[in-house]
């Protein structure tokens, strides 16, 4: 039970620091700032890990990496994405020694 509203504690204060950061990127946006996408690419690697991901990791290199594999699902975001930034997956993957969205 203690480990529950331990839990709980947590989650409320990740509930404040994500209205925060999304704040936080609106005005990013509004200003121009770099932070936007810095903010951005959070979001993306938080959603990769809700579905099962990598915390370290975005969605697009997770993809590109199972389109490499030749995964279906993967193949399919990869080439969606591509319509709108061709290469995105490729170019998202992470090699291990940089980071990048």
């Amino acid at each position: 039970m203690k480990q529950r509203l331990a839990l709980l504690g947590i989650w409320s204060l990740c509930m404040l620091a994500s209205l925060i950061a999304g704040l936080w990127m609106l005005l990013a946006v509004a200003f121009g700032s770099r932070r936007a996408w810095t903010l951005a690419v959070a979001h993306d690697q938080l959603a990769n890990a809700a579905f099962g991901g990598s915390e370290d990791e975005t969605i697009s290199s997770r993809a590109g990496r199972g389109a490499r594999r030749g995964i279906y699902r993967w193949c399919l975001l990869c080439r969606l994405l591509d319509r709108i930034d061709p290469g995105h997956c490729e170019r998202s993957i992470e090699d291990g020694s940089k980071k990048s969205a």
